[in-house]
C-alpha cells in the first residue's frame, strides 16, 4: 500500500459530481454510457472553473463496455476541454469499477507519475450490448468474405431461426452460474436476515434519499441533463427514490429470485439504472497552489475478495478492517459510514459480518471490527433508492460522503462497496 500521509503530498478529492440517477428504460434511455461520462465531465469541469491543460490523468469504469467505444476514458479525455495527450484508459471491478478508477488514478498521483487527474465511472443499462450467436456470427463473417452475390446469398441462406436468438450479457456468475440476486437470497439465509429487516432496510434507503433530495443535499451533487428527444426538460433528480413508499407496499412484493423460500424482491434490491459520476482528483499541494479547497483526503483504502460459491457479496467483511488498519483507526473513529447498497440483505449481512467474532476470525481478526452506528450509516439513503449504474456508483458514494461529512463538521468516514465475483472494496475518507 502506497503512503498517502507525506505532508503536501496527499491525495486531494477536490469535487464530484454526477447526472441524475435513472431507472433503465427511463429518462435517460437515449443516452449511452459515453454520452453519460461525457456530460459528468464536463460539467465537473465546468464547476470547479479547471483548465483541462491541468489535467494529466482520466481514468473511468465500467461493466458493460461498448463494442463500438470501449475505452470509454478515452472518448471522454477527446472532449474540447482537454488536450489531446491526456492519458485515459478503462478499468472494470463490476460494482466497484468507479473505485478501482479513482484508487488507480490517486496511486498515479502518490508515485509521483501526475498531479491531477479525473476519475468515475459510467453506465448504460438501458443500452446494454446485444450480441449475435456464434454460429451468426460465424455466417455474417463468411458472407462479408464471399466473392459474388450468389456466394453471399448462398451462406446468408444457411441461416436458421434459431441463429437469430440474441445473446444477452450475462447476469449469473460464470464461477457459479448463480445470478447475484440469488446470492443475495443465500446470504439472507445464512446470517438469518429476516424478509422484514430487508423490507424495513429499503423503507429507511427511500425515506432518507427523499429527505436528501428534498432539502438539496442529493440535488447538489447532480448535474441537470435534458431530457430526449425533444431537450425541453431538464432532469434534476434521481427517479428511483419513492418518497411515498411504505413497508406495507414493499411487504405485499413477491419474491424474485428463490420464489418459493426467497427474501429478496423488487423493493429491496437496487433497480437496474442508467447514470455516471466523476471526481476530480488533485495532489495536495497542487490543490492549494490552484486555490482550491478540497473535500477531503484519501487515508487509505483496500480490496478483497471471497469465494463466489460462498457469500458472494461477503468481501467488503474482509476489506473494511484492511482499509481501517492502513489508516491506523478504528471503526469507532468513523463520523460516517456509506455502504452500496445492492441488495438490503447484502447490507445487513456486512453489517453483522463487522460484529461477527466469526466473521473476524476469517478476517485473521483478534475481535470484530464492530457495530456500525445506525445513526450514521447511509444518512441519505443508498443504491436501493438512489439506483445503481454499476460502473458510476462507487464515485457517487465518495462524493455524497464527502460532502456530508463536510456539512456535519465530522473527520473521518469510511465507505465500502460490494462487487460481482466475490469482490469487495473499502476506502477511509479524511477531512481537516
Amino acid at each position: 500500500m502506497l503512503s498517502y500521509g507525506s505532508p503536501g503530498r496527499r491525495v486531494a478529492i477536490v469535487a464530484g459530481v454526477r447526472t441524475p440517477f435513472a431507472r433503465s428504460g427511463t429518462l435517460l434511455k437515449d443516452y449511452s454510457a459515453l454520452d453519460l461520462g461525457k456530460h459528468a465531465v464536463a460539467s465537473l469541469m465546468q464547476r470547479t472553473e479547471l483548465s483541462g491543460a491541468e489535467v494529466q490523468l482520466l481514468a473511468f469504469g465500467t461493466v458493460l463496455p461498448s463494442v463500438i467505444a470501449p475505452n470509454i476514458a478515452r472518448e471522454i479525455s477527446l472532449l474540447p476541454h482537454f488536450p489531446r495527450d491526456v492519458q485515459a484508459f478503462t478499468v472494470g471491478r463490476a460494482c466497484a469499477s468507479a473505485n478501482q478508477a479513482i484508487t488507480d488514478a490517486a496511486d498515479q498521483i502518490a508515485l509521483g507519475h501526475a498531479t491531477v487527474a479525473i476519475a468515475g465511472g459510467a453506465e448504460s443499462l438501458t443500452q446494454v450490448p446485444i450480441l449475435h450467436s456464434r454460429r451468426m456470427s460465424d455466417t455474417l463473417v463468411a458472407a462479408s468474405k464471399a466473392r459474388s452475390l450468389s456466394q453471399r446469398l448462398g451462406v446468408l441462406g444457411r441461416v436458421r431461426p434459431r441463429d437469430l436468438v440474441p445473446i444477452t450479457p450475462a447476469i449469473s456468475e460464470p464461477s457459479t452460474g448463480e445470478t447475484m440476486g440469488q446470492s443475495a437470497d443465500t446470504m439472507a439465509k445464512l446470517n438469518n436476515i429476516s424478509r422484514e429487516a430487508q423490507d424495513a432496510f429499503a423503507l429507511r434507503s427511500h425515506q432518507r434519499a427523499a429527505a436528501g433530495t428534498a432539502d438539496g443535499r442529493l440535488t447538489a451533487e447532480i448535474a441537470p441533463i435534458t431530457q430526449p428527444p425533444k431537450h425541453e426538460t431538464m432532469i434534476v433528480s434521481d427517479n428511483g427514490i419513492r418518497a411515498d413508499s411504505s413497508l406495507e407496499q414493499l411487504q405485499a412484493l413477491k419474491p424474485v429470485f428463490d420464489k418459493q423460500y426467497g427474501t429478496v424482491t423488487a423493493g429491496n434490491a437496487s433497480p437496474l439504472t442508467d447514470g455516471a459520476s466523476a471526481v476530480l482528483l488533485m495532489r495536495e499541494d497542487v490543490a492549494a497552489s490552484l486555490g482550491y479547497a478540497p473535500l477531503g483526503f484519501i487515508r487509505s483504502y483496500a480490496y478483497a475478495a471471497i469465494d463466489p460459491a460462498e457469500q458472494l457479496l461477503q468481501a467488503p467483511v474482509f476489506a473494511a478492517p484492511r482499509a481501517l488498519e492502513r489508516a491506523g483507526l478504528t471503526l469507532a473513529d468513523m463520523d460516517l459510514v456509506e455502504m452500496h447498497e445492492a441488495f438490503a440483505a447484502q447490507v445487513l449481512s456486512n453489517l453483522f459480518g463487522l460484529a461477527s467474532p466469526y466473521w473476524a476470525e476469517r478476517a485473521g481478526l483478534s475481535q470484530p471490527v464492530g457495530e456500525v452506528d445506525p445513526d450514521r450509516l447511509n444518512v441519505m439513503g443508498g443504491s436501493l433508492s438512489i439506483g445503481h449504474p454499476f460502473g458510476a456508483t462507487g464515485a457517487r458514494i465518495v462524493t455524497t460522503l464527502l460532502n456530508e461529512l463536510g456539512r456535519r463538521g465530522g473527520q473521518f468516514g469510511l465507505l465500502t462497496v460490494c462487487a460481482a465475483g466475490g469482490m469487495g472494496h473499502a476506502m477511509v475518507v479524511e477531512r481537516v
